[in-house]
């Protein structure tokens, strides 16, 4: 079986730590390890470094290779601008189904946290398992509610249609996106709906012959440019042609249009937090709801619900009398908001651009 961790976002709304030049995935944000490097680490030892493949753009190679010189070269996958999702998905299973095209593979993400490592690991060996069997399937794996996200998509389950080994494969009834308030509480009551996570388990022939289907357009392009994979040329084409491919997320150039028949779901509970924001990791690693969580040099007293990070090693950071804090102090910039306002920074970082502030974005 393999794998392809895609690590290509720009991760804004965890200003200041992440940046153009490095952005969150490249970060110590859990322990002492970025989130990349953890995505990789959950997947060994059931994953070979050969079997796993990386997705990026390729500003971010020298940071790839950096932090993960145990894979092989030709498994960094490199995008050379940044476009959706789509043509991304494109490229990377072109490249795969040239090498393996009917072995199951599973499509993660760099930047999320997973605290049950070994349910996971289960479900993706039962998953690939079943996509042995059934090389033109597709089996989403979502996570159940924990509480009902209006920020989070949701898939909608059927009926119970397979059970291997102790996990259920669900029949797939369609992705219902953000919902509102009222919508995501329907949804967490009803119990027919889960988180969805973007994870899935396929082959990379059924996932490209659906771009042939359903974006032909991205799909002949991306055969023009892996025409020249292994010539001198092929740099060269790899830029001149994805400059001109369609940018478009890869739920709505192939997911939505797949027949529901040919997928299922998987649905379990396995510790997953979207780490994107930093009240999503607030409340990914806190123990308890309304704890504070804190990083390096911080001394509080009557500090409540907050998260203070502290990445400079000879500055202690002391807060007193803070409810629903979010501070981060980097070597070039302290960010200091409400909990609640956290929403604001992207807007805010992207309003440095042609300012002085520009740097530090």
């Amino acid at each position: 079986m393999k794998a392809i961790i895609f690590a290509g976002g720009a991760g804004t709304r965890l200003w200041p730590l992440s940046r153009k030049k490095s952005p969150k995935q490249f970060e110590k944000i859990v322990g002492e390890k970025s989130t990349l490097q953890l995505a990789v680490e959950r997947l060994m030892p059931d994953f070979k470094p050969e079997d796993i493949y990386i997705s990026t753009n390729a500003s971010y190679r020298d940071l790839i290779k950096e932090q993960l010189p145990f894979i092989p070269l030709e498994n960094f996958l490199f995008e050379p601008e940044k476009k959706d999702v789509g043509p991304a998905i494109a490229l990377a299973m072109g490249r795969i189904r040239r090498v393996s095209p009917h072995e199951p593979i599973t499509i993660l993400w760099s930047d999320h946290l997973v605290k049950q490592v070994h349910l996971f690991k289960k479900i993706l060996r039962e998953a690939g398992e079943y996509i042995k069997q059934n090389p033109n399937k597709i089996v989403f794996i979502a996570h159940k509610p924990r509480y009902p996200s209006i920020n989070l998509g949701y898939i909608h389950l059927g009926e119970t249609k397979h059970e291997q080994n102790g996990v259920n494969f669900f029949q797939f009834e369609g992705f219902k996106y953000k919902p509102d308030e009222e919508t995501a509480k329907h949804f967490f009551a009803s119990g027919k709906y889960a988180w969805n996570l973007g994870y899935f388990v396929t082959t990379a022939d059924f996932i490209y012959k659906a771009f042939e289907r359903f974006a032909p357009n991205i799909y002949k392009n991306t055969e023009d440019i892996l025409s020249h994979y292994g010539t001198d040329q092929y740099e060269d084409v790899l830029k001149e042609n994805y400059r001109k491919v369609e940018s478009i997320s890869f739920d709505n150039a192939i997911l939505e249009n797949l027949d529901k028949s040919d997928a299922l779901v998987i649905v379990e509970d396995i510790g997953w937090s979207d780490i994107g924001a930093w009240e999503a990791l607030k409340e990914a690693l806190e123990a308890h709801p309304y704890e504070n969580v804190t990083r390096g040099k911080v001394y509080l007293e009557h500090v409540r619900d907050s998260l203070i990070y502290n990445y400079e090693s000879k500055k202690l950071i002391v807060g007193i009398d803070l409810d629903e804090h979010i501070i981060v102090n980097t070597h070039d910039v302290i960010l200091v908001a409400k909990k609640d306002s956290v929403s604001k920074i992207k807007k805010m970082v992207e309003s440095f651009e042609g300012t002085e502030n520009e740097s530090l974005t």
